[in-house]
């Protein structure tokens, strides 16, 4: 019998929405408790709009508004503050028999003082200003703020909106007895929702009915909603327990949207307009990002309700007030913004920090000339992963006809970038640099040779002009950009003045002037010219020596513009010097990040848009110029600097504008770029199709007969190995759709293939199995297909081509079994795959011998012994082959496989593997190693197949084999288990096999070993110890590392010894060697020869130095001692450089150590003169003057409670000119484009 196995939340909308706001003493909101509004200025009368002004941070930063939004809850903070500020509100009228009241004047928005029945309040100030308190039967105090002092009342100012805590306001959205009507200003501009500013008015009739929240009609900015939300408000006052009402005046963007990914940044004005000719309005600033959990933000109390309702503030007539706003907003992220329909340009997708990137490919994209000139590069034959070229032509063609934003992964890919490198942000006038470098050598020899030059080249002219000889010295040079200095700088033609400003070197500083000597001369730059395109880094970015760090100056820095530069040529041309700015480039944030945008002017006629990242929009000139100088936001009263300022620009030539900014069309570009890239197109969204499609398909892999041949393991064939056919199918298929594609494919008639499913057994084969195709034929491919089949791999049987069979042979399942052949050849351990065969389960064994004789090529009655290959290591004789078939092999299944051999050679004792069971025992064991060389970082290795019962001698013979070297030069290690790298050495009388040497085994896993060659035997070896230390030559300016070998129970002679057989001495030295136990760059001991090498610290903060003694010191006197001496800069912890020992005599005078100091140092007397002298004790360090004398016994070891007291050493003080070495220097390299 054969066994056969199957197949197998909305805030502040009025319509009927809960909306919940604080009233904790003062009242607050907010998303999560609310916050404050940021107050931007003072109550005003007719502020003009805000330029672009810096966040104040509340309790949490909101996000920024190109990242994604880190929602979090804001805990409410109150801030009061006493006194006045500039800036006030007007003094209330009195009652009957009241006096006046008194104005308070905030620092941000304060409000009008109130009089009352009994007498005038006094005025509070603070930021956002106190009301006045009210007297006898007075009014209260006004506009709100986080301020006021204890007579003027407490006033609270907050974040509008949303869901946070205190006592719950139910809206409804109902105010019968209140009417309202919302009258949009900006007539002509009623039709344009994607407008960056506009201005409304919310008039409230009945107001002092007003009970509830009420919102206005929208008036859309950048394709947003913005409402004006107005309502009563309660607090407490002055801590009184009387409760103040004051009039809630907000601003809410995109209130009713469902979505939460959506940020907008804006400016506001909010305004309370007076009812009489000629009378300013109320008017308080803010400026917030506007996003989901905060989308409204105003003052809770922007006036009292008595001040409102005071017909003498002259604010409400006929119980009717109306609020107004102005709003100024960037375009949004987060929502669909069409980039193309509003600007008619699009942006780029922002893939890491390379914002900077996506500015300069702007730049580069709108200055036409060049763009046309990539176009023409050519570019057929490219490689279209590699070209830098192709890549940029792509880009540029993309940002031309497309209406989304481009993404860049394909340029940054052919620049040769790794990962890390597209998130380091490298600096932009480097990056500009090294692209225009490539692109202009990409374009040699071709019809665009020389464009780049002629667009972005200028001339100085650099000298040196003696004042009192007849000598002049100059040389001209190109430019492609200039760098200004800003610091202390006005403007740019400061900045140009001081490029061109002359130096006069004198004194230590002369110029060699060749035959006349040195001479006192000027030095100075020159413009030759200047090129069509000028662009200008400006250094926001420098080094500041105080803290030793790179800082971002954001001082105000103006740039005009128009831009003559007549007065900064050495000649002026005939046309004039005046250029168009066409570009600024803007970084908002400090030295170690931020965001990066950039305004263009894309036709020079003044027009500007804001590229920020993949959101472009129009702005006006002000945001494009003005806002970006930099320094402190006057009209914002603030005391931090503002962070964003231009840090490039771009300027293009009057006279050069037309040919710059050519207008460039679809038919200037190349039709094989485009068919090229058209067609990139094509094949990429069939890509992206199967990707989307890739879940109504499975994949099937094919393995034919021609894959077993050759296999030496377990099974029919190696998985990780084998050659598939991979089918494409849909999972709704039938056997029969699969069975005619894979025909098609492989030019079969259906009828001469036939599937054999491979499955897994529980034996862990994988073999072969029925599929009845009678009953299976027409079902669906996913009803045959285990879950745990992915992918399902099918074994195709085919008719033989040289049979002449026009179909193959029928195949009973029920007395038929499938069976494969394997010949095992001992002599040469090999096998070889002797096809299949189907077989009636009733026939003899023995009726198999012929067959298996014929396909092993060997003679006709050849006596065969025959195994069943059971699973992996178990391999069974079969007896009685005069027995059926199915009484023979043990549970007889579809896919068993028959190993035979030669019967005579089962015994042969000359054979390493005589029967099929050695091999496959053999088999089991061998297992796939990976021999790296240790001394070599990333070296991947080689591997090698070893059976894991191979002692050390057999290993090391077989790796020397393959490294072509002797084995006793090879040392290994094994491979650490917890990471990957080399471990504890292994012994050359090591007794264990392979398999010990191995940890943490995994089947068909390649297992690591390292290793190294010698230069000396290993039995030698691990007699000997490995000791690393450093040789220091004479003139102490190189040190090389020296790998020493001395015995293991040696000394420091010993050590000497072997090292002096390695360096080489100077002539005229001692001759004599030492050792010296360096820790942090300071010298603490000097062992004697007699030291056991045992007994030296290795620590991995400790560096042992070798070295020829000095002749000086070879010989000491009782008043005479080596003293230590060890280089430091500002602190005595930062030691560096190389220490070394000076001899110092009892009563010498230390200015005679300075000199001997000075002849071992070589250093320069001007150098020297900056050194400075200090005796280190314990961390602290005493400077001493040259005229003191040495004493001996500051030298000495003070006594202390360590074990081995601190050695004093001498320090000398000075600036460390060596490059210095941070621990994320490979952060630090050059930017470079590698294709």
């Amino acid at each position: 019998m054969v066994v056969r196995v199957p197949v197998s939340a909305k805030n502040g909308c009025a319509g009927g929405r809960e909306r919940r706001r604080g009233n904790k003493a003062s009242g607050g909101g907010g998303a999560g408790g609310g916050g404050r509004a940021h107050l931007l200025g003072p109550p005003t009368p007719n502020s003009p709009p805000p330029a672009a002004q810096p966040v104040m941070n509340h309790v949490t930063e909101p996000p920024t508004p190109d990242k994604d939004l880190e929602l979090m809850d804001t805990q409410e903070e109150e801030v009061t503050e006493e006194g006045g500020g500039d800036g006030g509100g007007g003094g209330g009228g009195g009652g009957d028999g009241g006096g006046a009241g008194g104005g308070g004047g905030g620092d941000d928005g304060g409000g009008g003082g109130g009089g009352g029945g009994g007498g005038g309040g006094g005025g509070g100030g603070g930021v956002g200003g106190g009301g006045g308190g009210g007297g006898g039967g007075g009014g209260g105090g006004g506009g709100g703020g986080n301020g006021g002092g204890d007579g003027g009342g407490v006033q609270t100012v907050e974040g509008g909106g949303g869901e946070g805590g205190g006592e719950e306001e139910q809206m409804n959205g109902e105010t019968q007895e209140v009417s309202s009507s919302t009258t949009p200003l900006d007539t002509e501009m009623d039709d344009d929702d994607a407008r960056s500013e506009a201005k409304f008015q919310f008039r409230v009739k009945e107001f002092s009915k007003l009970k509830d929240t009420m919102l206005s009609q929208p008036c859309y900015v950048r394709n947003l909603p913005w409402k004006i939300m107005v309502m009563p408000r309660s607090s407490q006052s002055g801590g009184s327990t009387q409760l103040q009402r004051s009039l809630g005046f907000f601003l809410q963007c995109n209130g009713e949207s469902e979505s939460t990914s959506w940020s907008c940044n804006a400016v506001a004005e909010l305004r309370l307009l007076s009812v009489r000719e000629g009378q300013d309005p109320f008017t308080r600033k803010i400026q917030h990002l506007f996003y989901s959990k905060e989308n409204d933000w105003g003052f809770s109390h922007f006036m009292s309700w008595a001040d409102v309702l005071d017909v003498e503030k002259g604010y409400i007539k006929d119980d009717a007030i109306t609020l107004e706003v102005w709003v100024s907003a960037d375009a949004p992220h987060g929502v669909s913004w069409d980039s193309k329909k509003h600007t008619g340009y699009v942006g780029l997708k922002n893939q890491g920090a390379t914002c900077y990137m996506n500015s300069l490919l702007q730049v580069l994209y709108f200055t036409s000339q060049l763009r046309m000139a990539v176009y023409k590069m050519p570019t057929e034959s490219d490689d279209s992963t590699k070209s830098v070229a192709l890549a940029l032509q792509r880009v540029f063609h993309e940002l031309q006809t497309s209406d989304r934003p481009v993404g860049t992964k394909k340029l940054t890919k052919s620049f040769g970038w790794e990962t890390l490198d597209s998130f380091m942000q490298h600096d932009a006038q480097e990056f500009l640099r090294v692209l225009l470098d490539k692109l202009e050598t990409k374009m040699k020899g071709t019809c665009v040779e020389g464009v780049i030059p002629r667009l972005f080249e200028g001339k100085t002219l650099s000298y040196f002009r003696c004042k009192h000889v007849d000598y002049t010295s100059s040389r001209t040079e190109t430019f492609y950009d200039i760098q200004l200095n800003i610091k202390g700088k006005k403007d740019i033609y400061e900045s140009f003045k001081d490029y061109i400003s002359v130096e006069t070197l004198e004194g230590d500083n002369k110029y060699d002037a060749g035959e006349h000597g040195l001479q006192e001369a000027d030095k100075g730059v020159l413009f030759q010219s200047f090129p069509p395109v000028l662009h200008l880094h400006l250094m926001r970015f420098q080094y500041d020596p105080l803290t030793d760090s790179n800082v971002k100056i954001n001082d105000r820095y103006e740039f005009p513009e128009r831009l003559n530069m007549d007065q900064f040529l050495q000649k002026p041309d005939a046309t004039p010097a005046t250029y168009i700015l066409h570009a600024v480039l803007v970084h908002s944030g400090d030295n170690h990040g931020g965001h990066y945008v950039v305004f263009i002017n894309p036709k020079g006629d003044g027009r500007w848009c804001k590229f920020d990242d993949d959101v472009v929009s129009k702005c006006s000139k002000g945001e494009a110029i003005d806002s970006n100088f930099g320094g402190h936001e006057d009209d914002l009263n603030l005391t931090v600097k503002h962070c964003t300022s231009a840090y490039m620009l771009v300027y293009i030539r009057e006279s050069c504008l037309r040919s710059v900014l050519q207008t460039v069309t679809e038919q200037d570009i190349p039709q094989e770029l485009i068919d090229r890239l058209q067609e990139e197109k094509r094949v990429e969204m069939i890509r992206r199709k199967e990707r989307n499609e890739a879940h109504l398909y499975m994949n099937i892999q094919v393995i034919l007969e021609d894959s077993f041949s050759g296999h030496q393991g377990n099974d029919l064939y190696d998985p990780d190995k084998a050659n598939y056919r991979i089918f494409r199918v849909k999972k709704s298929a039938t056997l029969q759709d699969f069975l005619d594609q894979v025909a098609e494919s492989l030019k079969y008639p259906v009828e001469q293939i036939r599937p054999w499913p491979l499955n897994l057994r529980t034996n862990q084969t994988n073999r072969p199995t029925l599929l009845d195709l009678d009953t299976e034929l027409h079902k669906q491919l996913v009803e045959q297909i285990s879950d745990n089949s992915n992918p399902w791999t099918v074994f195709i049987e085919t008719v033989q081509p040289d049979s002449g069979l026009k179909s193959l042979t029928a195949f009973d399942k029920d007395s038929d079994v499938l069976l494969f052949f394997k010949y095992y050849d001992p002599r040469h351990k090999r096998l070889h795959y002797c096809g299949h065969h189907y077989m009636h389960i009733s026939f003899n064994v023995q009726e198999l011998v012929p067959l298996l004789n014929e396909r092993a090529g060997l003679p006709q009655g050849t006596e065969l012994a025959l195994f069943e290959e059971i699973k992996p290591n178990l391999v069974e004789r079969l007896a009685d082959l005069d027995r059926p078939l199915e009484k023979v092999l043990d549970e007889l299944m579809d896919g068993d496989i028959i190993v035979f051999q030669r019967d005579d050679l089962l015994d042969d004792p000359s054979l390493e593997l005589p029967s099929c069971r050695d091999y496959f025992r053999d088999l089991f064991f061998r297992v796939e190693v990976t021999f790296c060389d240790k001394t070599v970082a990333t070296d991947p290795g080689f591997i090698m197949e070893l059976s894991q019962r191979m002692n050390y001698d057999q290993m090391a013979r077989a790796v020397a084999s393959r490294l072509d070297t002797d084995p006793y030069l090879l040392q290994f290690f094994k491979s650490q288990s917890y990471r990957d790298g080399p471990g504890n050495p292994v012994r050359c009388t090591y007794e264990g096999t392979l398999k010990d040497m191995l940890v943490c085994m995994k089947p068909r896993h390649p297992k690591k070993i390292y290793y190294q060659q010698l230069s000396i035997r290993i039995n030698e070896l691990e007699n000997k110890r490995q000791f690393k230390c450093m040789w220091l030559g004479e003139r102490m300016k190189e040190e090389v590392e020296l790998v020493l070998y001395p015995n293991k129970n040696g000394t420091v002679a010993d050590l000497l010894h072997e090292a002096r057989r390695q360096v080489t001495l100077s002539e005229n030295g001692s001759g004599k060697l030492r050792l010296v136990d360096i820790s942090s760059y300071k010298i603490v001991a000097t062992p004697p020869e007699t030291t056991s090498l045992d007994s030296l610290s290795i620590a991995g903060t400790r560096t042992f130095r070798i070295e020829e003694v000095p002749t000086d010191q070879l010989h000491l006197a009782e008043d005479e001692m080596l003293v230590p001496v060890a280089h430091f800069q500002k602190e005595v912890f930062s030691t560096f450089g190389f220490p070394f020992l000076v001899k110092v005599k009892q009563g010498e005078l230390f200015s005679h150590v300075r000199e001997r100091i000075q002849k071992r140092l070589d250093v320069p007397d001007k150098e020297y003169e900056k050194y400075r002298f200090a005796i280190v004790v314990m961390g602290r360090a005493t400077f001493i003057p040259d005229e003191d004398m040495v004493s001996l016994q500051d030298f000495k070891p003070h006594p202390n409670q360590a074990s081995i007291p601190p050695r004093p050493w001498l320090g000398l003080e000075h600036v460390n000119k060596a490059p210095k070495r941070s621990r994320y220097n490979y952060l630090e390299k050059a930017i470079k484009i590698y294709n």
